[in-house]
């Protein structure tokens, strides 16, 4: 599968190593070609350390072009994968909560703007997955079109995340405010909502502005500002991951006092979907982000194939966020499932079981519970 491949991997890498050395020589600073398709998990480079590995790397040639030919199967089939498994979950999500909620609560709001930036998140990593595999052949309209939809759609992503946190707070530490002015909070979640789209595009205008078609004897969709790749990697750590992260830490430590001092059964359960939620966060998006970090202060590790082979295998486990949405923010839901079976019914695909009954003793025994017994009906903690 590959062999017709290397003799033009090979090119690739003699033309960077060739221009890494020139580069080292006359700066003393190493060169940085940049292929990022902005998120939380960055977008390992396909081609910017090849150079790296040829002029510095002490392993042989041989675990050189093992890495290269792993990287050329697992990332492309890692896109794919959260590809598929994204668009399902998010067009289920999406689905049930337009036509099955009807935006009934602020969390119905949030539950439409997530698998939305999720969704269109997704369906740009079949063009990666290709561009990993061969090379760009989309032309630079598409490159920017698609570094701007993919950059977009993960901030948005990632502020609704914390947007949601937050929601839960005041739903269960401010059960009795919120309860009373659920009207006044749909009128300010459908406004912020719009502002984090707009947020979204005017952080993202560096990828869309500088994000051009490179020919390095291979085209490659990206951009090559050593300038730029620092504002982006400084925002992608600021929006992608400390500030979810911190929204998160808070919130839900408040959270926990506040259920550990409050009755009702549904109080482990709830405890459980919490730390359940903050253990996804941190395991998919803590490994790359960290890497990113090593990877844009210590240059000395492009000299490591294994940290080559950490920073694609971390992206992979990053990019799973966008398939454990559905799951951790709409499934865990007896709402949401009850639609779901009413969804299964109205299409025809399976008999309705008899669940019907089922679900709305489980649902009428939830709303039992809540933080001051008084939480909205609809709330994230209906669970």
């Amino acid at each position: 599968m590959f062999s017709g491949n290397m003799n033009h991997i090979t090119k690739v890498e003699a033309d960077l190593a060739s221009r890494a050395s020139s580069s080292v020589e006359q700066t003393g600073k190493a060169p940085l070609l940049v292929f990022i398709r902005t998120n939380t998990m960055a977008e390992y480079d396909h081609y910017e350390d090849d150079g790296f590995l040829n002029s510095f790397n002490d392993s042989s040639q041989e675990e050189h072009q093992d890495f290269l030919q792993f990287r050329k199967v697992f990332l492309p089939c890692m896109y794919l994968v959260v590809f598929v498994c994204g668009l399902v979950g998010n067009s289920l999500v999406l689905v049930i909560s337009i036509f099955y909620h009807k935006l009934q609560s602020l969390t119905d709001v949030f539950l439409v703007n997530l698998p939305l930036a999720d969704l269109v998140f997704v369906c740009t990593l079949p063009f990666w997955a290709y561009a990993g595999i061969h090379e760009w052949i989309f032309g630079q309209v598409m490159c920017k079109t698609l570094l701007g939809v993919y950059t977009i759609n993960f901030y948005t992503s990632m502020l609704i995340l914390t947007c949601i946190t937050v929601d839960r707070f005041i739903v269960v530490v401010k059960a009795t405010k919120a309860y009373n002015q659920q009207a006044k909070r749909m009128t300010w979640g459908k406004v912020i909502c719009l502002l984090i789209w707009v947020i979204s595009l005017l952080v993202s205008l560096p990828q869309i502005i500088y994000g051009n078609v490179f020919n390095l004897d291979k085209l490659i969709c990206g951009y090559h500002d050593e300038e730029i790749s620092t504002v982006v990697l400084a925002t992608q750590m600021t929006l992608g991951f400390f500030l979810p992260l911190l929204a998160m830490i808070v919130c839900y430590s408040v959270i926990i006092k506040t259920l550990l001092h409050a009755g009702g059964f549904q109080k482990h359960r709830s405890l459980k979907i919490i730390f359940l939620v903050m253990a996804v966060f941190l395991l998919t998006q803590t490994p790359f982000n960290l890497v990113k970090l090593i990877r844009s202060t210590h240059w000395e590790y492009y000299a490591m194939t294994s940290f080559h082979y950490t920073i694609i295998v971390t992206e992979a486990i990053a990019y799973l966020r966008a398939c454990l949405n559905p799951v951790l923010y709409a499934f865990v839901s007896l709402k949401f499932r009850k639609n779901f079976w009413k969804l299964v019914k109205d299409i025809g695909c399976l008999p309705y079981l008899g669940v019907s009954h089922q679900w709305k003793s489980s649902e009428d025994n939830s709303k039992t519970f809540s933080a001051s017994h008084n939480v909205e009906a609809t709330s994230m903690f209906q669970l």
